[in-house]
């Protein structure tokens, strides 16, 4: 559910009168922030406290507290006089320097932390002195290659609209509290919010709110129950991949290893003469590569999913437009399936539970007409209108459904804008289909998943958004799905 910041006071009023405390929530609160912290980075480093004087900064504070002893050191970087603090955040404070020393200077360990403790939801309007000060710093602290993370929001930004001031904290990481903001995933406010984090206080229940969620390890896990010990693999799907071409047999490899890491049980990738041979001598051996003349011929085989389109060229075959029409089952739907889509005269009807993932250039192409403002707009009207799951990728991927609250995905970095990260996403998610899972879950599932791999993949271990690779997602999905259950990963 998304709250505005006046549903989220009332929430939190209406704890304080049955009896939760303030102190209570904080310390919630905190092991919130210090555990997203952690599924970053597993070892420890220094945190950089830049903290304003109200509850906000108590958050930060509590969390330094917790970090501490596992051996993160610390330094404080306030915006008022500590006379000035809320008491409850100057005791907060007494509290951190009572567990150890701050680091000394000159001797700071990697990596470096900033904590934006400054503003909460109760600020309104442009941030004047001395936070808009406090805000310049932290932006210069980022410039040389701090990691940010805001507590609740970044400061300067409108929770309810998204909207940023000209003074705002651009984060890497947002920690919000309780409740996920509505401003949060808002698109203009994508640059300033970074990554999102959920910490849910359960003391503090809002009786209604925006529908729509964000996804998080406790919402998504019951979708992956722990596996019978007698198993088998036709018990995990059947899972058909219709991808590549002459010239992009790399997007198929990509989908079927996605299928394959995501624990797809008999995987079959079909293949026209032109480039079988290709296929079969590169993919790995756990996947069939069977030769087809016709895509059609698909339809003849019994498959509990099927991925199309990864690399099947500009000029797919008719028949790719026929298996689109008439597989019964569920299919995920990418790349240039989605372009073959595009040119029909009308969007057309189709036999079984599709599963759409375009990027915004493929959403143009599918939806050339005027669209609605916003991005969650669009994939709503348009999964509406069709009856079908949209997946529309970004920096905050929306999924939307008809009968189904619209999703968030939290996980990702700027990292994964390269190609071949939309193969391994389609593969995931057809392994996914295949299991039995609804396709609104499962897009959500998958693309939680590699999101998280792609986080697995460069934080605390010397990668960079700059060196990822779509291998390396597949490499790091197992672990993805370990934090999954283990509701890491924040």
């Amino acid at each position: 559910m998304l709250l505005t910041c006046a549903q989220m006071k009332a929430a939190e009023e209406a704890a304080f009168a049955r009896g939760v405390s303030a102190e209570d929530l904080m310390e919630t609160a905190a092991r919130g922030i210090a555990r997203a912290i952690l599924a970053f980075f597993p070892n420890p480093g220094h945190l950089l406290l830049v903290v304003g004087k109200g509850h906000n900064a108590g958050d930060v504070l509590a969390a330094a507290r917790l970090l501490a002893p596992l051996g993160w050191t610390w330094e404080l970087d306030a915006a008022f006089p500590e006379a000035d603090l809320a008491p409850l955040t100057a005791r907060q404070l007494a509290a951190l320097r009572a567990t150890r020393p701050s680091a000394p200077p000159g001797l700071l360990p990697a990596p470096l932390v900033a904590l934006d403790g400054l503003l909460g939801i109760g600020a309104q309007g442009e941030p004047r002195a001395p936070i808009a000060a406090a805000i310049a710093r932290l932006h210069a602290h980022r410039a040389r290659g701090a990691f940010v993370v805001a507590a609740d929001l970044p400061s300067g930004l409108d929770a309810d609209t998204g909207r940023a001031t000209a003074a705002c904290v651009t984060a890497d990481l947002t920690v919000t509290i309780g409740y996920a903001k509505a401003g949060l995933v808002a698109d203009l406010a994508a640059n300033h919010v970074g990554r999102l984090a959920l910490v849910p206080l359960p003391e503090v229940t809002a009786p209604g709110g925006d529908p729509a969620e964000l996804l998080t390890p406790a919402a998504l896990l019951p979708l992956v129950p722990p596996r019978p010990f007698e198993s088998h693999k036709g018990i995990w799907g059947r899972i058909g991949i219709i991808a590549g071409s002459r010239g992009y047999t790399g997007a198929a490899r990509l989908c079927a290893t996605g299928v394959l890491r995501a624990g797809g049980g008999l995987i079959t990738l079909y293949a026209t003469p032109d480039h079988y041979a290709t296929l079969a001598a590169t993919v790995p051996p756990e996947i069939m590569v069977r030769p087809v003349d016709s895509y059609a011929d698909v339809l003849r085989e019994p498959h509990d999913a099927l991925a199309i389109g990864p690399g099947l060229g500009p000029d797919p075959s008719p028949a790719v437009l026929e298996l689109l029409l008439r597989f019964p089952g569920p299919a995920v739907i990418d790349a240039d399936a989605l372009n073959l889509l595009s040119r029909q005269p009308a969007f057309p009807a189709m036999a079984g539970p599709r599963l759409l993932t375009p990027h915004p250039g493929e959403m143009a192409r599918l939806w050339p007409q005027e669209r609605p403002a916003t991005r969650r707009a669009t994939a709503e009207e348009f999964a509406a209108r069709h009856g079908v799951t949209l997946l529309l990728k970004g920096s905050r991927t929306v999924i939307a459904t008809p009968g189904h609250p619209t999703a968030f995905n939290s996980t990702g970095h700027p990292g994964m804008g390269t190609g071949g990260m939309g193969d391994v996403l389609t593969g995931v998610c057809a392994a996914l289909l295949a299991r039995g899972i609804d396709p609104h879950d499962a897009a959500g599932l998958g693309a939680w998943l590699c999101g998280r791999a792609a986080e697995r993949a460069i934080f605390g271990r010397g990668g960079s958004p700059e060196s990822l690779a779509a291998s390396d997602v597949l490499a790091r999905l197992g672990a993805a799905f370990g934090d999954l259950r283990a509701d890491r990963g924040a």
